[in-house]
C-alpha cells in the first residue's frame, strides 16, 4: 500500500495539548485527531462552498429569466382572484 504524503501543521502549544488530551481521552493518536478534524472540516466548507455557488446561480438565472411585476398590478390582478375572476397576470416588466 503507498504511503500518503505528509503534510506539516504548526500548531501553539496550548492547541497542541488540547489535541494530546483528545487523543489520550479517545484512545486515538493525536494524528488521527488532526486528520479526522481536517477532513471533517474539509468536508463541510465543501458542501457550504456549493450551497453558496447554487446560490449564485440561482440569483443569476433570477436576474435573467424572472418576470417581475408592479406592485400596484399584481394587487388589482390578486383581487380580481380573490373575487373569484377569471383574470390573466400582469405583463412582465424587465
Amino acid at each position: 500500500m503507498p504511503t500518503a504524503p505528509t503534510t506539516s501543521l504548526k500548531l501553539d502549544s496550548e492547541l497542541k495539548e488540547r489535541v494530546q488530551r483528545l487523543a489520550l481521552a479517545r484512545r486515538r493518536s493525536a494524528h488521527w485527531i488532526l486528520r479526522e478534524a481536517v477532513e471533517q472540516y474539509v468536508g463541510r466548507e465543501e458542501k457550504r462552498e456549493r450551497f453558496r455557488q447554487d446560490a449564485l446561480t440561482a440569483w443569476k438565472h433570477f436576474q435573467e429569466k424572472v418576470c417581475t411585476q408592479r406592485p400596484e398590478e399584481a394587487d388589482v390582478w390578486l383581487a380580481k382572484l380573490e373575487a373569484g375572476e377569471d383574470a390573466e397576470a400582469p405583463k412582465c416588466h424587465a
